[in-house]
């Protein structure tokens, strides 16, 4: 795990950066890793990647953010990038992978509501996205609204969003 993220930050080809994403992500599945990953300051290196202008590498990164969220202290950790990942939602093309490995670190980062307020200004583009996108990305949209909703302080921000 350590030589993958220090491969991560050491090169610039999209294809090895994609690939050890991956094998990050495959490794989040067992909690022991999800720890090693955040104490080697593999979060904040992944969620460096965030801003590739890449697609593919990107999608890779959301997609290794979300399986790593399944660990409060992570959870923790990846806050901080809520606000840039909601920004590449409304930003990303209409039902892209991008835009669906987003939506899911969203829905797992709003199952409690410690990071709702994060999430207030990208009301509207959910909406948005829950009239115009596929069914898949309704879906994905549906969950994140439906966590938003059972919080009681969301109510207002949900009911005067400008569609």
């Amino acid at each position: 795990l350590q030589k993958l993220i220090h491969l991560l930050q050491a090169t610039d080809d999209p294809l090895i950066q994609e690939q050890a994403l991956i094998t990050l992500s495959n490794s989040a599945a067992f909690s022991v890793n999800q720890d090693i990953i955040r104490n080697l300051d593999g979060l904040s290196v992944i969620g460096g990647m965030l801003s590739n202008c890449v697609p593919k590498v990107e999608e890779k990164a959301l997609n290794a953010l979300n399986n790593l969220s399944m660990n409060i202290k992570n959870q923790e950790e990846i806050q901080v990038f809520i606000t840039q990942v909601c920004r590449t939602v409304e930003s990303a093309p209409l039902n892209s992978d991008v835009q669906l490995a987003g939506l899911r670190l969203l829905t797992n980062m709003s199952v409690t509501s410690d990071y709702h307020q994060k999430m207030i200004n990208s009301i509207p583009c959910f909406l948005h996205l829950l009239s115009e996108g596929t069914e898949r990305t309704q879906i994905q949209v549906l969950k994140v609204l439906v966590n938003l909703s059972a919080n009681p302080v969301m109510t207002r921000h949900l009911l005067r969003a400008q569609v």
